[in-house]
């Protein structure tokens, strides 16, 4: 019996992109996930292996870093310059499909930003008898800074191919976890308002020479705005932002994309108490 292919498409999905727009003083931040597909006059591939009508999905990735070096209005009219690109270039793809999902990242001063909508507050409460003890904390703050982050001057070893970064994107995603010296009298909202502004002051203020120095320089003001807190917990995965080589496109990249890697990552973790 003759069959025949159905409906198909093909694409890269969720591609990760950070851009940073360093124009003005007040830099800004567009976090996107890009899914790309395209379908059209594909039977050949599928029933004879014939790859000449196929755009591979690396260069459909590809495709979306070199757009973004150009510039990104909205995530709408970005969809469709890259939805129209595919089209129009490509004699076998008939329609293009461009999803984009943007994280929405709020500015704490010129150069820091706090991302939105997945910050948690926690709390654990341990009765023994008379005995109580009440801890609290957050996770999910996720922080950056475009500038003002180095990483110089670490140990080296054989294995070592790091270079050292005079200036770096410095991305942390914070689980902060903080004990109370006394649970009688305490405004438990107004303490999780102080530490969580803490955290985040912090971050943006201190000019990292490493993310454990910026861990301490947190802990040190949360402690400090709360005097009913006796030490906090950080743990501190450290978001790696690589840039993306666009030379083989012949295009540069001053510090503008960014590839956001979700891992590996480094885990910086500290307690710091009174």
């Amino acid at each position: 019996m003759l069959m025949r292919i159905g409906a198909n498409s093909y694409g890269k999905s969720e591609c990760r992109l950070v851009r940073i727009d360093r124009r003005a003083r007040a830099h800004r931040i567009q976090d996107l996930t890009v899914s790309t597909s395209l379908a059209g006059s594909l039977d050949k591939v599928h029933l004879d292996g014939d790859n000449t009508g196929v755009l591979p999905t690396d260069s459909q990735k590809n495709t979306v870093y070199g757009f973004a070096r150009r510039g990104i209005d909205s995530i709408e009219a970005f969809g469709l310059e890259l939805a129209r690109h595919f089209v129009d270039t490509q004699h076998s793809i008939h329609r293009a499909t461009v999803a984009i999902e943007q994280t929405m990242w709020h500015p704490v001063d010129d150069i820091s930003f706090r991302r939105g909508g997945e910050l948690t507050r926690i709390a654990t409460v341990r009765v023994d008898g008379p005995q109580a003890e009440v801890t609290g904390g957050l996770t999910g703050l996720t922080l950056l800074k475009s500038t003002d982050s180095e990483f110089q001057g670490f140990a080296r070893d054989r294995f070592t191919t790091l270079p050292p970064a005079a200036d770096r994107v410095l991305a942390t995603s914070v689980d902060a976890r903080w004990r109370f010296g006394r649970i009688e009298g305490v405004d438990w909202d107004k303490v999780f308002d102080l530490a969580h502004q803490a955290l985040v002051q912090a971050f943006a203020g201190t000019y990292s020479r490493s993310l454990q120095q910026t861990l301490y320089a947190m802990g040190e003001a949360a402690l400090d705005a709360c005097p009913e807190l006796t030490e906090i917990h950080l743990s501190l995965p450290n978001k790696h932002h690589f840039l993306v080589d666009l030379t083989p496109f012949g295009m540069d990249n001053p510090d503008v994309v960014y590839y956001a890697a979700d891992r590996p990552y480094g885990l910086i973790e500290g307690t710091v108490s009174r």
